[in-house]
């Protein structure tokens, strides 16, 4: 920004939810860059203490400003769910001030229904047409990160960076704008160094072993590597997911193991290993007359079951299991038990 202001080229702002200061402060760090002659801070009057909503920026002050090249810029709060009542509020003060020299364009931190899912609160089109209607030629919104245009005036660039996975499937970037007696052109450029986030996907079939799902991980980062999908020089953001049904207590998976060895394998600036497999179940009928021992037979089978490791010798161990719970309640010792385990174990 310093170098911005040496190079005379002016910087507008205006705060959005994660600026705007906390109720009752007088303060933000906009205001403070805005002290220090960074940028120019508009925001609206404090009414309530009479002043008016809309004042010329002066002594690092203001809400607006008309620039040299004849454009008024205008400035604007977060007002979050009241921003409806504020955009009839910032319509009726646009009205009141001077005939603006030339086009009008509105600074406003706020995001359109149906651009993306889960977002509660968005405006309607219907929201804005008031603002359309005093003047305003260019709506610069912000809030949501994704590019999208409306109607030749409501311009959202998105975010110049990625800020989840989701994201990094938006097209977002900065505008290039030319306002002049012919109309708008706003030219979204994207030309300029986006970290490069790759997704990977392991899906299991409920057959592998815990060192196959990891042998499996390993082979996919090295794949996406030989490929050229992913590159170990560009510091990349890295997702892999483990999905489907894995044959084995999904715990017996080291999660934090295999994250920082394919973190190193790839050299990601975050890898992101997300776990979402679930343990093959199989769950056999039993009757309300089968007894105690029947029931515990079944659950063993089950279990064991749906274990790779152990499936083969299923109904073995099954057994294998119900003595030890008996050895175990004889109270033999624990040299006795883990004997038996190891000749249960053994061919």
């Amino acid at each position: 920004m310093q170098l911005l202001k040496e190079a005379t080229i002016p910087v507008l702002a205006i705060e959005g939810n994660h600026d705007n200061r906390p109720y009752g402060t007088k303060t933000s760090w906009l205001r403070y860059l805005a002290d220090w002659g960074l940028l120019m801070l508009l925001e609206p009057g404090d009414v309530s203490a009479g002043e008016p909503f809309y004042f010329p920026w002066e002594d690092k002050r203001g809400g607006y400003i008309d620039l040299p090249c004849g454009v008024r810029v205008l400035g604007s709060s977060w007002y979050g769910a009241s921003a409806p009542k504020a955009i009839e509020q910032i319509a009726t003060a646009i009205q009141a001030l001077p005939p603006s020299p030339g086009a009008s364009i509105l600074l406003f931190h706020h995001g359109l229904e149906n651009q993306i899912a889960r977002y509660a609160g968005a405006l309607r089109y219907t929201d804005l047409l008031p603002l359309r209607q005093a003047g305003v030629d260019y709506l610069a919104l912000g809030h949501i990160h994704k590019n999208y245009e409306v109607e030749g005036w409501i311009f959202n660039p998105g975010s110049v960076e990625a800020n989840n996975i989701e994201e990094s499937r938006y097209e977002r970037g900065v505008y290039l704008v030319e306002i002049d007696q012919t109309g708008i052109r706003a030219e979204l450029k994207r030309d300029y160094y986006q970290r490069p986030v790759v997704q990977l996907r392991v899906t299991a079939q409920g057959n592998e072993t815990v060192e196959g799902i990891e042998r499996e991980a390993i082979s996919q980062v090295e794949q996406a590597v030989l490929e050229g999908k992913l590159d170990p020089t560009a510091q990349a953001i890295v997702e892999l997911r483990i999905e489907g049904h894995v044959g084995f207590d999904r715990l017996e998976l080291d999660i934090r193991r295999l994250q920082q060895q394919l973190q190193q394998l790839s050299n990601a600036l975050i890898f992101l290993l997300k776990y979402n497999a679930e343990s093959v179940t199989y769950v056999s009928p039993v009757g309300e007359e089968a007894s105690r021992t029947q029931v515990e037979q079944e659950v063993f089978m089950d279990l064991l079951t749906a274990n790779n490791t152990y499936k083969h010798r299923a109904p073995e161990f099954a057994q294998g299991l119900i003595n030890l719970k008996d050895l175990h309640l004889d109270g033999r010792s624990e040299e006795e038990l883990y004997a038996f385990v190891e000749d249960l174990l053994g061919e």
